[in-house]
């Protein structure tokens, strides 16, 4: 094994095709099958699954591609390191949404002209998401709802968020969960923490929502507040950022779930030059 195999054998996994691969590494689509074989053989397991002319990831693939991806970005830190350049390389980035629009835009900006030479990736998406993202390899830290209470993780908090439930306009002034027992709520998939968050709030308070509203992103939610049809939770900052907040009523929920710290995290041991520069522009949170 050596890293030019694990190189190609990165690129068919994240495109599917030997044809496709073998043009970002620009190598022959014949040398890839025969460096991929001999992969496998060399591991004594099938990395991918052959349909056809595509080729997907065997769980086995799944497990080895977060390793090499690993292992190719502390090659790339340990040239840089040698090399004394400024860093460089990949950078990817995940975010909860809120944090994605309101909190970062500026010191993503600041990073991009700090480093130049570093190719900067953003993804967003719940919580649960950005966790694997991380744990898988794919991204090289995230923000998320934190603390994180993984062994394979670490990070720190950087954002304390204010919690507000949000109704119509006209509603009365929501103080507890039993006062919208069984109201309809929308909020992200269920690997969302803040819509665990959201439903331990009514559990707490022996409540239940009602029916729960998936939805895509936080102006779906509030363009069905305003309309009337049900309730939403969501950061201060976001919903004072977006058009027709002031169409709503929001009052921050009881103290005991009012803030909910936002926390950057990374793999464990894997604090690469590109996420020290990073995190050398975030805030503290205490």
């Amino acid at each position: 094994m050596d890293l030019t195999q694990l190189e190609m054998f990165n690129a068919v996994a994240e495109t599917g095709s030997i044809t496709a691969a073998a043009q970002r590494v620009h190598r022959v689509p014949s040398n890839l099958t025969t460096r991929i074989r001999q992969l496998e053989e060399d591991l004594g397991v099938e990395l991918f699954i052959r349909e056809n002319q595509r080729l997907r990831l065997a769980p086995a693939g799944h497990s080895f591609l977060a390793y090499s991806k690993r292992i190719l970005e502390l090659v790339a830190e340990a040239r840089e390191v040698v090399s004394g350049d400024e860093p460089q390389g990949i950078f990817s980035l995940g975010s909860l949404e809120s944090t994605a629009a309101v909190r970062i835009p500026d010191v993503l900006a600041m990073f991009n002209q700090r480093y130049p030479k570093i190719q900067f990736d953003l993804a967003t998406g719940p919580s649960g998401t950005m966790i694997d993202g991380v744990l898988e390899g794919t991204l090289s830290a995230a923000f998320v709802d934190g603390p994180v209470a993984h062994p394979s993780l670490e990070g720190m908090p950087v954002y304390r968020e204010e919690m507000m439930i949000v109704a119509h306009a006209g509603h009365e002034e929501i103080r507890r969960a039993q006062q919208v027992n069984g109201a309809s709520i929308y909020a992200f998939r269920a690997n969302c923490s803040y819509r665990r968050h959201f439903e331990s709030w009514f559990q707490a308070d022996h409540a239940m929502p009602g029916k729960i509203h998936e939805m895509e992103s936080y102006h779906g939610m509030l363009a069905c507040v305003i309309a009337g049809a049900g309730l939403a939770m969501m950061p201060k900052r976001m919903l004072e950022s977006m058009p027709g907040s002031h169409q709503v009523q929001a009052w921050p929920l009881g103290e005991k779930w009012r803030w909910i710290n936002t926390w950057l995290i990374w793999r464990r041991g894997a604090k690469t030059r590109q996420l020290e520069a990073f995190t050398e522009l975030l805030p503290r949170c205490e």
